[in-house]
């Protein structure tokens, strides 16, 4: 009886001490799940968050899946230059018919037996030639006038010598020689028929005439 007791002791011992690994093993290895599981997430959790920081919003597709480039200067079509819808579905004026368009402003002034271009006009001259640079195929004339004073002779030399002080600003912006004709009228076309400085001071000038203004002379 003895030695059988003992036996069954021993087994229990070692049935126990079984079930205690057991349970290690298995609790030990839920852990080790959990563990992992929660690793996973953090690090996922991280990752967006710095993609978040990082980068930008994802650049929205063109339309039709074809990405739209602009023309260089130069290059553009003519329908650029006319009257039309701009890209935001607006209507645009042609700003050679804009009156708000600093190209309304044609008309250079000069003082008294003078070709030297006055500081108030530099803007209107850096404008217009800012749009035929743009648009080399675009011509303009430039008619030189002066006032009643002085030879006709005289007069017709001092209008070319106006327009030829124009016509170099404009191509110091980049104007093409072939875009630009000179004419000269002195003292033929007065803008005021009066005999006074007033009238004096309007005639002297230069006229900006662009290609599609030529018939209305």
């Amino acid at each position: 009886m003895g030695i059988l007791s003992f036996v069954a002791g021993a087994s229990c011992i070692r049935y126990g001490t079984f079930l205690l690994v057991f349970k290690y093993k298995y609790y030990r290895e839920t852990f080790m799940a959990i563990h992992n599981l929660f690793a996973i997430a953090l690090v996922t959790t991280l990752t967006l968050a710095s993609c978040a920081t990082s980068e930008g919003p994802l650049p929205l597709p063109s339309s039709g899946g074809v990405e739209q480039t602009v023309p260089p200067a130069g290059t553009q079509g003519e329908q650029d230059k006319t009257s039309g819808l701009n890209n935001q579905g607006r209507f645009r004026l042609n700003p050679l018919q804009d009156p708000n368009s600093p190209l309304a402003k044609r008309m250079i002034y000069f003082d008294y037996d003078s070709d030297q271009v006055k500081a108030d006009s530099l803007a209107t001259i850096s404008a217009h030639g800012k749009y035929l640079a743009r648009y080399p195929t675009q011509r303009v004339r430039l008619e030189g006038h002066a006032d009643e004073r002085g030879t006709r002779e005289y007069n017709l030399a001092l209008g070319e010598r106006r327009a030829g002080s124009v016509s170099r600003l404009l191509q110091l912006q980049g104007v093409l020689d072939d875009q630009i004709e000179i004419i000269s009228y002195g003292e033929e076309l007065p803008a005021a028929s009066g005999h006074d400085e007033r009238s004096w001071a309007l005639n002297r000038r230069v006229e900006i005439v662009y290609g599609e203004l030529y018939g209305e002379r």
